[in-house]
């Protein structure tokens, strides 16, 4: 571990004990392992949740030694982002896992991406922090939705915001769970491409249907998906309007839709805009949580 590195991640645990943080969150790829020695003594029992770019294959032997270290693992996808987008993204996955509550204090380290530094640390208030959310309960981001399917929708939703479909600019809504009520409340644009098929080949968690979701991202209209993840249509039309003032002025009527859909049913509503690339997530009629677009140059 480097030296830089290890001071900062030192300093970060110490911060931690003092403000009595439920859990560490720590970029992962600057590191060369889970660095639970470096932990002091007082914060040897404190939560580890390592954050990483890389592919699973790539960490069987640092997710082996996550068990015995007591550390959870958070994937994030590969695409470009900045330092607080980098946080947001965690902590929203962190969330869903439910490794952390809203309430809780984290101490989050970050670095350049891309980079082997560490280099930011930040004390982080889930129950106040309104930059990264604004949902003040615990049950308010997946809620009767599987995490993992919830997890693979929001890393499509941003690997389609940053690389977009053939290189053009994606803008699309996935809308998760409440799949009844949700049906009962939009119409169908177009015919369905995902009617008639097997359970299995239509899930979100199944791999070969990234391109195919790429694909049809853009017909106009929303993808809507079952709380178990399976892709029940897309080019679906949601008829719930969105009190106004529940939406920012300046967003259009994907966003509209998206608030006025969740606002009616219990489902979570992805958001991406096609004109700025940046993800929001609406929960109960409202915005808790955007990602902007790095402006940054894309990875290679």
């Amino acid at each position: 571990m480097r030296s830089l590195n290890k001071a900062i991640f030192q300093a970060a645990a110490r911060i931690a004990v003092r403000a009595k943080a439920s859990a560490i969150l720590f970029s992962l790829d600057c590191l060369d392992k889970i660095p639970h020695e470096e932990l002091p003594k007082t914060a040897k029992d404190m939560q580890l949740i390592a954050v990483t770019q890389r592919a699973p294959h790539d960490l069987d032997t640092i997710v082996e030694e996550s068990t015995k270290q007591r550390a959870d693992i958070v994937h994030l996808p590969a695409v470009n982002m900045t330092r607080m987008s980098h946080i947001k993204i965690s902590v929203v996955h962190a969330l869903s896992k439910q490794l952390i509550t809203v309430g809780d204090k984290i101490v989050c380290i970050t670095g350049v991406q891309g980079s082997k530094d560490l280099d930011n640390i930040l004390l982080l208030d889930t129950a106040n922090e309104s930059e990264v959310m604004t949902i003040k309960n615990t049950d308010a981001i997946a809620a009767g939705i599987s995490q993992e399917v919830f997890q693979s929708v929001l890393n499509l939703a941003l690997e389609l915001a940053h690389r977009g479909r053939e290189g053009k600019p994606v803008g699309t809504i996935f809308v998760l769970g409440d799949e009844d009520q949700v049906m009962q409340l939009s119409k169908q644009m177009v015919i369905n491409p995902f009617r008639g098929y097997e359970d299995e080949e239509s899930n979100i968690l199944n791999p070969d249907l990234k391109e195919t979701i790429r694909e049809f991202s853009a017909i106009d209209g929303a993808f809507i998906l079952a709380s178990d993840g399976r892709v029940l249509s897309t080019g679906r039309y949601l008829n719930a309007a969105s009190d106004e003032d529940s939406v920012p002025r300046g967003l259009g009527s994907r966003h509209m839709a998206a608030g006025g859909i969740t606002a009616l049913t219990n489902a979570i509503a992805i958001v991406i805009a096609e004109s700025s690339g940046d993800v929001r997530i609406f929960k109960g009629g409202k915005i808790i949580m955007e990602i902007e677009k790095s402006p940054s140059p894309k990875m290679t």
